[in-house]
């Protein structure tokens, strides 16, 4: 069975239980900043799960395109770690539980997979007594063959938020897989039990304080990797062995004229690179672009890494580009989106594959020096650690290092190389254990922050400092300097910049010293305690260590933090008109305006939004005192404090008072009182999930702007109707009652012209098998005119079948009636016009006596138009 089989054969057997199949969402989450890339196939029903919305479908299946980064350097060293992987799973939203899923699990992996019984394990969670009946009594699973695992392995949570335990289901694949112990059984590191199928039972809520309550809407949701249950069904060792990646090795093999199995290098080069290549492809094709940070990092340093391993096979030209098409060839039928975009993805990684061709010349000219340095001083070879630097700057592997060195008489000291890596990999794994999935990136600044120590903000009391520069980076590698021109990352001891966090923007600033100036645009805390600024060298150049004069840009920050305490008072205020159960579900604070999203079940009426404007002016006028202090986090909420729910604080935390009318937990920056806003004008409000609204607003010299582009727009109107702004509302009402006497006119005008034109098609009417049918292609502008006319048609007719068919714009419409007398005789409307909509590219149906369908074909109307009264001779008993 192949994987493309596995794939469909699973998506089908859950549709015939009621799921609709849905599509892979996006590899890039969509409006979940929380996560880099989509993990896991419930990712895209997290609001589904949370209650932040509520799903169109109660039961869905996905074969859902998944990325992972937490262990790169991994992929292709064991059978089945991956950076890119499908997962196969189903949901159910409140709609069946364990009573189904169970055993639903069971008849897949017995009978449509053909996996043997008596090799299947199960694990549930320690007091899942619910999950052990259904398993022991409903499936007929024996005792002894379902063994209760802890918290860490089958108990699902991600911190606050709807929970519940697992239940897995493992294989065993034989004691020649295991690791020998006596003690070796489910749930052991070695390959013997494998996990192939993981049902997650989401029953419980957990607060903030840890404390478990049961959901009344409880759910399923599955996850079943496709690779990996692949080499089970496939009989094969590792996933790397399967039709799903081997298509992809054989083609990159037989590209660089090896072959697979014969080499382990040589294997190990080409899983690695059909691994990375799937990844690039896949997250190219959802929008992400190789880049120095975030997703485009990720990017950037799989692809370079499927290039290096390029090198291994021999291959010095660009050439994943080709091995990306072999990617889409294979994959184009479950995921058509990768040809629509086969010409952007296919240029994207050549084009980053030339640029780091480049770079890799650029190392090869310091591999140059080294040499000639180690020459020059009576040295034997190049120092692991110089080794390493070129393999980790440069993406020279130490293959390539020795085999340079040595046509020059010299070694490479391995050892050194391998400690070095090995130190790399311990600040990885230490930076990694706070976050499940962190991205490469974030592990580098963990191991910087812990290097250089952590950033000291001053930016609440001071907005210029002087500093000094802790460390340089330039496309995610550290410099001794930078020149003109060059965009880099600076880390400064101390700073009065502000990180965006929080919904607050970030600070803008300029770095200044003797002869230097490098424009700060951007500023954020990738990892806690460390604050990164991105900016331009304009002039000069910076170098590791140089004091420079720290200067935020005023306008901008106090911009800002007007924005920033209007959402405070607008948060009050949204609370007085609509009610207590209005909380923030965030925002968004920029220089120009503001962006409130807050829990609400209904639109906020005109008249809300003007009782809001004027509570918010009523405490900007009256000059409150905003007062800044620190306390704790208890005291804070017996004092009242308002906090976002969900948001993690500290003990200590930061506490925004203005006046005695708003108390809130913040961490942003802002005035020293509420008449520094100014105004305060809601510009717009909206919808943005079930139960969440959005309040778009500005303030100060934003609302002055905002008037006076109204103001713009009344005078444009009144110039088009040639009329004074103050007449606007009297000529505007007249012009809307005479558009509405002139509609009705029409219409009376279209009625006499379907009567007349209903009249002179009667003549078409012809004989089949003694039942009167008129068929005919009309002018109707829409749906509604087409039926009035059929109707017409069918009291003139007396008895018989009328088909009709119009072309609005680019589509078409139909409408089949028959008489009450013929359904007797077999005729029926609704499956009349199903079938000929076909022939005009469409589809639909409805009752026996009427029905209609649409279609996308204009061409083929008389087509099947013609095609009518066979259809009807067909019916007929």
């Amino acid at each position: 069975m192949t994987g493309k089989e596995i794939r469909e054969k699973y998506l089908r057997f859950f549709e015939e239980r009621g799921h609709q199949i849905l599509p892979s969402a996006s590899l890039i989450p969509h409006n979940d900043p929380s996560i880099l890339w989509t993990a896991a196939g419930m990712v895209p029903f997290k609001p589904f799960f949370t209650g932040q919305a509520v799903s169109e479908f109660k039961r869905v299946t996905t074969c859902q395109k998944c990325i992972r980064t937490p262990d790169i350097e991994v992929v292709g060293r064991t059978a089945r770690h991956h950076t890119f992987f499908e997962m196969l799973g189903n949901f159910s939203f409140g709609d069946y539980f364990k009573e189904n899923a169970i055993p639903w699990a069971w008849e897949f992996v017995t009978e449509q997979l053909g996996l043997p019984a008596d090799k299947l394990w199960i694990t549930i969670y320690l007091d899942d007594d619910e999950a052990f009946e259904i398993w022991h009594k409903t499936v007929g699973i024996p005792e002894d063959k379902i063994v209760r695992l802890g918290k860490d392995t089958n108990f699902w949570e991600i911190g606050v938020g709807p929970c519940g335990p697992c239940s897995e289901i493992y294989i065993d694949l034989g004691e020649a897989r295991g690791c020998g112990s006596p003690d070796c059984r489910v749930g052991c590191d070695c390959d013997r039990y494998l996990e192939i199928w993981n049902l997650v039972f989401i029953q419980f809520f957990r607060d903030e304080e840890g404390n478990y309550s049961p959901l009344k809407s409880k759910g399923i949701d599955t996850g079943m990797g496709l690779e990996r249950v692949a080499s089970v069904v496939q009989q094969v060792s590792s996933n790397f062995d399967t039709d799903l990646f081997r298509e992809i090795m054989d083609y990159t093999a037989n590209l660089a004229g090896h072959n697979y199995g014969q080499d382990n290098q040589i294997d190990l080069a080409l899983k690695v690179i059909a691994d990375h290549c799937r990844a690039v492809t896949f997250a190219v094709s959802d929008g992400a672009l190789p880049g120095n940070e975030g997703r485009g990092y990720v990017i950037r340093r799989l692809l370079r890494r499927a290039v290096r391993f390029g090198r291994v096979l021999g291959v010095k030209e660009t050439f994943l580009f080709k091995v990306a098409g072999a990617v889409i060839s294979q994959m184009e039928q479950a995921y058509p989106e990768l040809v629509q975009k086969r010409e952007h993805i296919l240029r994207v990684i050549r084009t980053e594959e030339e640029r780091f061709l480049e770079t890799l010349a650029a190392g090869s000219d310091i591999l140059n020096n080294l040499i000639a340095d180690a020459k020059s001083t009576g040295k034997i070879e190049i120092s692991g650690q110089e080794a390493f630097r070129l393999y980790d700057t440069f993406g020279f592997p130490l293959e390539l290092t020795e085999e340079i060195a040595s046509e020059q008489g010299l070694k490479v000291d391995k050892d050194g190389f391998t400690a070095a890596m090995e130190e790399q990999r311990k600040r990885a794994r230490s930076a990694r254990q706070e976050v499940e999935y962190l991205s490469e990136r974030g592990v580098m600044y963990k191991a910087l922050r812990e290097e250089l120590g952590e950033t000291r903000f001053v930016g609440y009391s001071m907005l210029e400092v002087e500093s000094n520069v802790m460390a340089i980076l330039k496309d995610g590698l550290q410099e001794i300097s930078v020149k003109a021109g060059e965009e880099i990352e600076v880390i400064l001891d101390v700073t009065p910049c502000y990180a965006e966090s929080g919904g607050q923007v970030t600070d803008f600033a300029t770095l200044r010293g003797p002869e230097l100036e490098v424009e700060i645009y951007s500023v954020n805390k990738p990892v806690e305690g460390l604050i990164v600024h991105r900016g331009k060298v304009v002039s000069g150049i910076l170098k590791r260590h140089d004091s420079v004069k720290v200067t935020v840009e005023c306008g901008r920050r106090n911009s800002t933090a007007r924005n920033h305490s209007a959402t405070h008072l607008l948060h009050k205020a949204l609370k007085e008109v609509l009610g207590d159960h209005v909380n923030q579900a965030g925002s968004l604070v920029e220089p120009e305006r503001l962006r409130f999203d807050f829990t609400h079940y209904a639109a906020v009426a005109p008249e809300e939004q003007r009782r809001i404007e004027e509570l918010v002016n009523q405490a900007v006028l009256a000059n409150l005192t905003i007062d800044v202090f620190e306390t704790s986090l208890s005291k804070a909420r017996a004092l009242g404090a308002a906090a976002l729910f969900g948001e993690k604080y500290g003990q200590q935390v930061r506490v925004v008072k203005m006046g005695d009318y708003s108390l809130e937990l913040c961490g942003g920056t802002h005035l020293t009182s509420t008449a520094e806003i100014g105004l305060f004008k809601i510009v717009n409000e909206t919808s943005v999930g079930a139960g969440l609204r959005r309040i778009e607003a500005v303030t100060g010299m934003g609302v002055l702007s905002y008037l006076a582009a109204k103001e713009e727009q009344l005078q444009e109107i009144a110039g088009v109707i040639k009329s004074p702004v103050p007449e606007l509302v009297r000529r505007v009402e007249g012009m809307v009652q005479h558009t509405k006497a002139l509609e009705q006119e029409i219409e009376a005008l279209r009625g006499k012209l379907a009567k007349s034109e209903a009249q002179d098609i009667l003549g078409q009417v012809t004989d089949v098998k003694g039942v009167q049918v008129l068929a005919a292609a009309v002018n109707a502008p829409d749906m509604d005119n087409l039926r009035n006319m059929v109707d017409m048609l069918r009291d003139k007719l007396g008895s018989g079948v009328i088909f009709l068919g119009s072309v609005a714009g680019d589509k078409v419409n139909l409408v089949a009636a028959v008489t009450k007398d013929l359904l007797g005789r077999g005729l029926h409307s609704g499956n009349m016009v199903k079938e000929i909509a076909k022939i005009v590219g469409g589809g639909g149906g409805g009752r026996p006596d009427m029905a209609q369908a649409g279609g996308k074909d204009p061409a083929k109307l008389q087509e099947a138009i013609d095609k009518v009264a066979s259809v009807v001779e067909g019916q007929i008993k």
